[in-house]
């Protein structure tokens, strides 16, 4: 039986993009929800300033309540930094994985952190010479299609990566940041990347907002990918793409998987009941599928 890793990005991903802000007692519930269902893999939170994202305000009180009560478990938790000060912060918290976002798209770059891409690389080499400790994974934004440049070049994928570990990252997550991607454009990325850098560390950021998330995260997991991200619930959504779905949803991915027989260590039914009770207590965009239908019993 072929194991994936699957790593939850809700509790950042998915709330960062909700409106109304979310009582603290909530996020923490869908967090415990989420341990309880299997999940091992979770950003649960973004260090950035209350005025850029309001909805990350508690970041420290999320992160260090869900330490207090989770830390012995064998729980990956990592959170979202835009800067050496995010990743100060991350750390006093006692956070000991940080994920940080560059764009491959000099353009999306430019218009998401008002940065060039040389920029940003230059920012992510101050975080590891000061936290040499930290264990950092990059978030490849537009690493297939760009909203401004259309199909990104894979070169351009890989110039990112080839800078990344020349700086000393060895952990890459390629993101399709505004839902465009379909499985042969991902196939064809994935495999490049795993042939000029087999050594080094992936995952998959499949956004759904065209409705082929599940198609394109499969045939990142076919072209050599086992490690998958997804939102509880779908819940997200796109900038670039106003009123559309954004994250894969978590339930619909874990069924699938179990499906195939491909094994995550998630259970579903318990992931569902996280989605169910999301749904119930916070306004949002989602697109999962299998909340409305129910459960299933895994074979």
């Amino acid at each position: 039986m072929q194991t994936v890793k699957f790593i939850e990005v809700g509790p950042r991903d998915g709330f960062q993009n909700v409106k109304k802000y979310i009582p603290t007692e909530v996020k923490l519930k869908v967090i415990d929800l989420l341990i309880d269902a299997g999940v091992k893999s979770m950003e649960i939170g973004s260090f950035v300033h209350p005025k850029a994202i309001p909805q990350m305000k508690d970041a420290k009180e999320v992160v260090t309540k869900t330490l207090e009560t989770h830390q012995d478990k064998g729980i990956e938790f990592f959170a979202l930094v835009p800067n050496l000060f995010g990743a100060k912060a991350a750390a006093e918290c006692g956070l000991k994985k940080i994920d940080t976002v560059i764009s491959v798209s000099e353009s999306h770059n430019k218009a998401n952190i008002n940065r060039t891409v040389e920029e940003s690389l230059q920012g992510l080499e101050r975080i590891r010479e000061t936290l040499p400790d930290m264990e950092i994974i990059l978030s490849m934004a537009t690493t297939f299609t760009c909203p401004f440049e259309g199909i990104t070049p894979i070169e351009n994928v890989l110039n990112i990566i080839r800078q990344g570990v020349k700086i000393g990252i060895h952990q890459f997550c390629l993101a399709d940041t505004i839902g465009q991607a379909d499985p042969a454009m991902v196939r064809k990325t994935v495999q490049a990347v795993k042939e000029d850098f087999p050594d080094e560390y992936f995952e998959l950021h499949i956004h759904d907002t065209r409705g082929m998330g599940i198609a394109s995260t499969l045939a990142g997991i076919e072209a050599g990918i086992a490690n998958v991200q997804a939102a509880v619930g779908g819940l997200g959504g796109c900038p670039f793409a106003p009123g559309a779905s954004g994250n894969v949803a978590s339930e619909d991915l874990i069924y699938m998987l179990d499906a195939m027989e491909i094994k995550t260590g998630v259970d579903f039914n318990k992931i569902l009941a996280a989605a169910k009770y999301e749904r119930q207590v916070i306004e949002g965009n989602y697109s999962g599928h299998q909340v409305l239908i129910g459960e299933h019993c895994n074979t």
